[in-house]
């Protein structure tokens, strides 16, 4: 009983010495001011999400959120520092504090949200997995490619979608993985593999980089849920707070008709509703940790969901995917924001 109670005692010192170091540690938000930058874990180059151009300049829907978020804190959506992550190597990345936020096309999945020492933020694009072939084969769904080798890249969740969906319907196939995303591509336009899968949204920008796009076909299918968001360490409510709010502030912007171009206009507006989110009333921002003006910041700076999406996929962009469950709920869509009150 003694040397149960020395032990237990010996425990509850290491937990509390443990919770006091956590305490003493500077929370995210304060290391990002001290450091005047923050750093972002990215794609290493998806079209339309994230991606930088000849001269290195990033662009996509989850860099603008990146920025978003540096607009929120330091009123400069320049400050912010892209660091590329492979499929394998992004958590790790996150979990170690390499990068502040990961912003980088992945799917909230409960093993990640509950296993992993992180949390997701909310869903910045909906999506699901697909198929992509040569129209030359003749194939115009996916239940037409059992004995289909198909391309898929390692470490991700699109190779457990690719196992069940043949499973439940009795087709065989042959996997073909490889470890980063441009392998996996290149394999597929060399014609080491008859398919290719990914998420539909992923499926619609490596087209862009085959060397016939037009010869390629996305099969009707989408066989999977992928919600795509961002997501932080699971130690910092006030920095989850933060990022989860950027989003929702985004959301609120298109909802209320708040834009680019015309938020110098509607901090005037008497409606309370855009009074709150532009700051013109109450102090929101001061409860995570911003000033209060903080969506007029991202708004004058990046602009709001719906010009995010448009100008990096939708009807803007080389993409030009549909807005389908990415429209408003308003709109019959699935992005919806509480109100900022």
């Amino acid at each position: 009983m003694k040397k149960f109670m020395t032990a237990a005692v010996a425990g509850l010192g290491l937990a509390l010495a443990a919770t006091a170091a956590s305490a003493q540690a500077p929370s995210t938000l304060a290391q990002v001011k001290q450091r005047n930058i923050l750093n972002c874990g990215s794609n290493t180059g998806l079209a339309g999400f994230g991606v930088p151009d000849a001269q290195g300049n990033w662009g996509g829907l989850d860099v603008e959120f990146c920025r978003a978020v540096a607009a929120a804190i330091f009123n400069d959506p320049a400050k912010v520092k892209f660091i590329p992550l492979s499929a394998k190597d992004r958590f790790t990345a996150l979990q170690s504090g390499e990068v502040d936020l990961l912003v980088r096309n992945s799917t909230w999945t409960m093993t990640r949200d509950a296993s992993l020492g992180i949390v997701f933020t909310g869903v910045n694009y909906y999506d699901g997995q697909g198929f992509m072939v040569r129209k030359k084969l003749g194939v115009t769904s996916a239940l037409q490619l059992s004995g289909a080798s198909v391309c898929t890249q390692q470490g991700t969740t699109t190779e457990l979608n690719l196992a069940d969906y043949f499973r439940a319907n009795n087709l065989k196939y042959e996997v073909v993985a490889f470890a980063s995303s441009d392998e996996t591509v290149k394999a597929y336009d060399a014609g080491r593999c008859d398919a290719f899968t990914t998420d539909a949204s992923g499926l619609y920008a490596e087209r862009l980089k085959l060397t016939a796009p037009d010869d390629h076909i996305v099969l009707p299918e989408i066989i999977s849920k992928e919600p795509l968001g961002p997501s932080v360490r699971n130690n910092d409510p006030q920095w989850f707070a933060l990022v989860k709010w950027v989003h929702f502030a985004m959301l609120n912007a298109e909802e209320l008709g708040v834009t680019k171009a015309n938020v110098d206009e509607m901090m005037k507006s008497p409606n309370p509703e855009i009074k709150r989110l532009l700051g013109t009333e109450g102090k929101f921002g001061e409860t995570i940790g911003l000033t209060n003006d903080w969506v007029y910041r991202i708004i004058k700076h990046v602009g709001n969901y719906g010009e995010s999406f448009e100008k990096n996929v939708g009807a803007g962009s080389l993409l030009k995917i549909a807005r389908g469950q990415n429209a408003l709920w308003t709109k019959g869509g699935l992005q919806y924001a509480p109100p900022v009150r």
